[in-house]
């Protein structure tokens, strides 16, 4: 069917065009239905008649290629694809949300807006990267949201896939991406680091906090380049009274080295919900910008910033798992205990970026209201985080890598599971009690987390020896 024929009514391979829902300069999208589906629909059809843009004829075929691949609350779930020896078009769900871009409009936001928006789109991300795709071009009109405010990351235009061709770098030598978002290393034509999406995020953040983008809207190379060796105006800068533990996120995410940014996203996001528990540096005590001798000395260094060592996806969020142990501090599980500092000290020596949360479960009662203080008038909540902390003293880990959490529920496995599924927790490390009558008919904690826990599981236990010297 020609181009110039799409109008409503219009019908394609069985997909009937109702209306457009949003005209962009590279494509159209229009709502369509199906006879055989009831599900609201999207057709994204592109607008090659406006330019003989090669990139966009190359980004669109990029897009058909790795929307199949993808599955999840957080991509548009895929439908069909035209080529484009006929009619190209992608049909994917229709996402009937706002778009972040609109909050743009209201900035700056309250920074507790911005970090649980900013936790919403970390977590979409991680979830993208752990099906080996980076997107590359994240910006406030690439994000949607679902009813239930699940952010929903659209446009993979200048994705690349981990484990598909990258059509992009194999035909261009020019930097690809949306002169605000685009990282250090995409100017230099490094496309397989997901580290890259943390920078567009702390891009996002910032905007959204302050109202300003931080490297401005540059157009040509040597705009671009700047962000090599001139870093923004703190966030303090711009708004007095700015909390350190934010400007400390933000900035983490916008180093220029991606050695030096957060590993996963998944990490970012942990920040952004657990603000108590971010440890600040020297960046969360900025308030200007670097001197002249500073800019100089990273304006000189910049010269070498394209000698980036290439990985790939798997490699990142290998190295940077969340690691979660669920710490028993009840009186006569002190065995239990060191096995389980053993089995943790085991599991962070594999991977040395790997970040550990240590969690206990305070046990509440379901109907009664307990009382927060014990006999002697001591919080309990704080006694057992003291009590925790107490505990991971004893592995030696940098105050950046360990994080503590005292959860209060009625059932303390539910508790478990549901922090492993809030926080991305890639691996568990769980003590396992004797076994009793009780435990063997109603199901252990441990048990219960094997079996419902989103990623794997380790199950410690004492050895008949060490529970009767105990």
């Amino acid at each position: 069917m020609a181009r110039a024929a799409l109008a409503a009514g219009s019908v394609i391979d069985g997909f009937r065009l109702e209306e457009i829902a949003y005209r962009g300069g590279m494509a159209t999208l229009w709502r369509v239905t199906h006879a055989d589906m009831a599900a609201p629909l999207v057709m994204k059809v592109p607008r090659l008649e406006y330019g003989e843009d090669a990139a966009a004829i190359v980004g669109f075929e990029v897009e058909q290629m790795i929307m199949p691949s993808l599955s999840g609350t957080h991509v548009p779930r895929f439908v069909a694809a035209g080529d484009f020896t006929t009619m190209p078009y992608i049909v994917m769900e229709f996402i009937n949300g706002p778009s972040l871009r609109a909050r743009i409009d209201h900035a700056p936001l309250a920074p507790e807006e911005v970090a649980a928006v900013g936790a919403k789109v970390a977590t979409a991300l991680h979830q993208l990267h752990r099906q080996n795709v980076i997107h590359l071009d994240l910006k406030p009109s690439s994000v949607l949201f679902r009813a239930n405010g699940d952010a929903v990351l659209i446009d993979y235009g200048l994705a690349h896939h981990n484990q598909l061709p990258d059509l992009l770098a194999e035909q261009f030598r020019l930097p690809l991406g949306t002169g605000p978002y685009m990282s250090p290393e995409q100017i230099y034509g490094v496309r397989n680091d997901a580290r890259s999406d943390l920078f567009a995020l702390g891009v996002t953040l910032y905007f959204l906090a302050t109202g300003e983008r931080p490297f401005g809207n540059p157009t040509s190379i040597a705009g671009l380049r700047k962000r090599l060796y001139q870093n923004p105006p703190p966030p303090a800068a711009l708004r007095p009274g700015f909390p350190p533990w934010l400007q400390e996120i933000i900035l983490h995410c916008l180093e220029v080295d991606p050695a030096r940014r957060y590993n996963t996203a998944a990490q970012v996001a942990f920040d952004l919900q657990h603000p108590q528990e971010v440890v600040l540096s020297e960046r969360a005590a900025r308030t200007a910008r670097d001197g002249i001798a500073d800019r100089l000395r990273s304006w000189l260094g910049s010269f070498g910033a394209g000698r980036v060592v290439h990985s790939s996806v798997a490699d990142h969020l290998a190295a940077a798992p969340i690691v979660m142990v669920a710490v028993d501090l009840m009186p006569g599980m002190e065995a239990l205990g060191e096995a389980l500092q053993r089995a943790t000290r085991r599991v962070l020596a594999a991977d040395a970026g790997a970040r550990l949360s240590c969690v206990s479960v305070l046990k509440t009662s379901r109907i009664a209201i307990d009382s927060n203080v014990d006999a002697e008038g001591r919080n309990l909540h704080v006694q057992r985080l003291v009590e925790l902390k107490h505990w991971a003293r004893a592995l030696g880990l940098e105050p950046a890598r360990v994080t503590f959490h005292v959860l209060e529920a009625p059932d303390p496995a539910a508790a478990l599971v549901e922090y492993a599924h809030a926080n991305q927790v890639d691996h568990i490390v769980v003590g396992a009690r004797a076994s009793s009558a009780v435990r063997r008919f109603l199901g252990s904690v441990s048990s219960r987390v094997v079996a419902e826990a989103p990623c794997t599981v380790t199950v410690v236990r004492v050895a008949h020896n060490e529970r009767d010297a105990g």
